[in-house]
């Protein structure tokens, strides 16, 4: 995922942090792309073109924010600002990654929330939809080259397709039994590299100090009462199980949001991952998006949508700060841990199968709404048509979203939408 852009500079002094500070906002604005591409801008940014990181450090730092549960981009970003300029450094790199887009999509869940049934808004909405499910089976394709290295791993994935589609079982639970298959599946057993000695005390108090913030906005946002308190729970929970990226974690965020807690619609939830596609930052802000329409759905004001939102926006990013800067000290030897890797390369599989459950799952939501029997033709149309512009012609972001919004423009200005 780190493909190197050119050569780095020698490692050089970091720069002063009001000096860095116009380089992290910057990544955060035009962090477009999903991970690969953010992550092809924090190398070009930080370590080609100003040569403050070494690009081996870059690439630990990379392999063990993969490792986390959590956006590794918005974690490597942490951690690249804490080798720099230590926890406030970590703080601000990391920030200024999410709060662009974050801010960027509760403005675009609010048009969506309260002009959402203007025909035309709904035609833009109708005609991303089926470029989005698109572009997921894209990832999908990329992780199983990825992850897929042999027949147990396809078993692992159409165990976890079974488990989510057909039984229902929990996504947590489910994430847990790939870890553990896959520390136990045979394989490699490369030698494990030794740590040294973990700073425990900074470990122990970056994370209980994340405990206690997590906790302290819990009560002061209103705790267990509604929607706070589900807020709460799923953001967090979500957040701790989002190994293998943000189409991994989907499915469960959005049957809870939708099925469970009954916040949106699952194609409004489709409309939200299309926002965080076209939008900059990490595509687990859709969460951000999810976390609006909690409060939306509640009493449908503006005050109470933006504190959902911004709560879950918190309680998402708060645990992946935590980690990343508590082990922020032994990144650069952590990242090699044997056990670690065979545990992610079974969660790796799993979401091969989880992403699929994902892909039925929006597929469902946009061209059969209203049931099986009564199909939405122009979105599967205009899907199957999607299908060799994402896959051979390899359109940006940009440009994709920008031809499905022209799409339902004109199927709408047709009579056709």
């Amino acid at each position: 995922m780190s493909a190197r852009l050119g050569e780095a500079r020698p490692d050089k002094s970091p720069p002063a942090l009001g000096s860095a500070l116009p380089v992290w906002v910057k990544i955060g604005l035009l962090s477009f792309g999903g991970p690969a591409g953010q992550i092809a801008l924090m190398q070009d940014e930080v370590v080609t073109k100003r040569g403050w990181i070494p690009s081996e450090s870059f690439d630990r730092g990379l392999a063990f924010s993969m490792m986390l549960p959590g956006p590794e981009a918005q974690q490597l970003a942490t951690w690249l600002g804490w080798r720099l300029h230590g926890l406030a450094g970590g703080l601000i790199a990391g920030s200024a990654f999410v709060v662009p887009g974050a801010a960027l999509m509760l403005l675009l869940a609010w048009i969506a929330a309260a002009h959402g049934d203007i025909p035309l808004v709904a035609a833009i909405f109708a005609g991303i939809q089926p470029v989005v499910i698109a572009l997921v089976l894209a990832a999908l394709k990329k992780i199983a080259d990825r992850s897929m290295k042999g027949p147990l791993h396809w078993a692992l994935a159409a165990a976890a397709f079974i488990s989510l589609w057909f039984l229902g079982l929990p996504f947590p639970l489910v994430i847990a039994a790939a870890a553990l298959a896959g520390f136990l599946l045979p394989g490699q057993r490369s030698s494990t590299i030794s740590a040294g000695r973990i700073p425990w005390a900074h470990v122990v108090g970056i994370i209980g100090a994340a405990v206690l913030l997590i906790s302290t906005v819990f009560a002061l946002a209103g705790g267990s009462t509604s929607p706070f308190g589900g807020v709460a729970t799923l953001f967090t929970t979500a957040a701790l199980v989002t190994f293998g990226g943000a189409y991994a974690v989907l499915p469960y965020v959005a049957g809870q949001a939708v099925q469970i807690y009954g916040w949106l619609g699952p194609a409004d939830m489709l409309n939200g991952l299309a926002i965080a596609e076209a939008t900059p930052g990490p595509l687990i802000l859709v969460n951000t998006y999810a976390g609006f329409f909690a409060g939306w759905s509640h009493d449908s004001t503006v005050a109470t949508a933006l504190a959902t939102g911004a709560l879950a926006t918190f309680y998402t990013f708060a645990p992946s700060f935590a980690l990343i800067l508590a082990f922020a000290p032994v990144v650069e030897r952590l990242y090699q841990i044997a056990w670690a890797r065979r545990a992610l390369d079974g969660v790796s599989a799993a979401v091969v199968g989880v992403i699929a459950n994902l892909v039925l799952f929006l597929a469902a939501a946009s061209f059969f709404p209203i049931g099986w029997e009564t199909p939405e033709w122009p979105k599967i149309v205009l899907f199957l048509i999607s299908l060799p512009i994402v896959f051979w012609w390899k359109l940006g972001m940009l440009k994709l979203v920008g031809f499905g919004i022209c799409a339902g423009v004109g199927l709408y200005l047709s009579g056709l939408g």
